[in-house]
């Protein structure tokens, strides 16, 4: 990378004053990358439009770490620390599998740039082989765990088995993530950073500065129709209920009834989002860009819809 495209702050502590600059800036064709002491002010700027995969975090990282990394990158691909996040926490990423074999290997190498964290796998007993490529990786990683299911029975019991999983295991933060790239790893500093404060963080496409990436728009309008008539009956202080990326508090998961919880689709996304609150769960929203998928298969459809008309106004009344 030419040095001259990119010139770091005096200080990084006058972030604040970048961030005003910020729209005027992307006007211009700026682009980042953006040098920020810590993830707030991180997210001051990806609400204003920069991208979360240019932002450099400070954090325990130090500047001349960041800027020798800068410096040495190539393009404009996303930025990668110098050191994966370590939050000092126990950390467990739960990526559910379906023939996901063209996905899993590069996505568990990504999640271990970012973030310091364990990772299981639920497989639902893949016929592409995914879950002997999960196998392998465990030989090779202690951090990496696989739980097999017998077949498959829905995103929400596979989520429910590792969160079962997680919790007789003492983690303290429990994620929901996509094998398949929609989801960014290059976010989970950032939603661990937010679920500090949180029962539950959620990675929005629907607040200020998140999107959606490749979707047609008969998917975006199934999408957004979905929440519009999930804040008709569960109220509107959650703009994307139905995402599916995700950083729990293990308390607040062992204060929900597995046993009671009905739905098996993504409504059970929104079904879990619904239990946490009525719990008294501070749920908080951080915007991310949800790509569509880059290799496989996708897994929605017009059934996964019908199940969250018929299960959404039932919620409410639900214990």
């Amino acid at each position: 990378m030419n040095s001259d495209t990119w010139q770091a702050p005096p200080t990084p502590f006058k972030t604040y004053q970048r961030v005003d600059e910020l729209p005027a800036r992307i006007e211009k064709g700026d682009l980042g990358p953006w040098l920020v002491p810590d993830f707030p002010t991180g997210e001051a700027l990806i609400e204003r439009g920069a991208d979360s995969s240019q932002l450099a975090v400070l954090g325990k990282i130090s500047e001349e770490r960041w800027l020798d990394a800068l410096h040495q990158r190539q393009g404009v691909e996303a930025l990668v620390p110098p050191e994966p996040f370590d939050f000092e926490r126990r950390l467990l990423i739960i990526l559910p599998t379906y023939n996901e074999k063209e996905n899993l290997e590069a996505m568990v190498r990504a999640i271990r740039q970012y973030l310091v964290c364990e990772i299981l796998v639920v497989d639902d007993n893949s016929p592409d082989g995914t879950g002997k490529i999960a196998d392998r990786l465990s030989e090779e990683d202690a951090r990496l765990h696989v739980l097999h299911r017998e077949g498959k029975e829905g995103l929400g019991k596979a989520y429910l088995a590792g969160f079962a999983w997680a919790l007789q295991r003492d983690y303290e933060f429990i994620y929901e993530m996509d094998c398949d790239f929609s989801h960014a790893p290059w976010d989970l500093p950032r939603l661990t950073a937010k679920g500090l404060d949180a029962e539950l963080v959620i990675g929005s496409r629907y607040v200020r500065g998140g999107c959606t990436v490749g979707w047609t728009w008969h998917r975006r309008l199934l999408s957004k129709g979905a929440n519009l008539y999930t804040k008709l009956f569960l109220g509107f202080g959650t703009h994307d209920w139905t995402a599916g990326f995700r950083c729990y508090r293990a308390e607040a998961l062992g204060r929900i009834d597995f046993e009671r919880v009905a739905a098996s689709g993504y409504s059970f996304q929104i079904e879990m989002a619904w239990r946490i609150k009525k719990a008294g769960g501070r749920v908080r929203e951080i915007p991310v860009h949800f790509v569509d998928r880059e290799e496989g298969k996708s897994k929605m459809s017009r059934g996964i819809a019908l199940e969250a008309l018929r299960i959404v106004p039932t919620l409410r009344f639900k214990r």
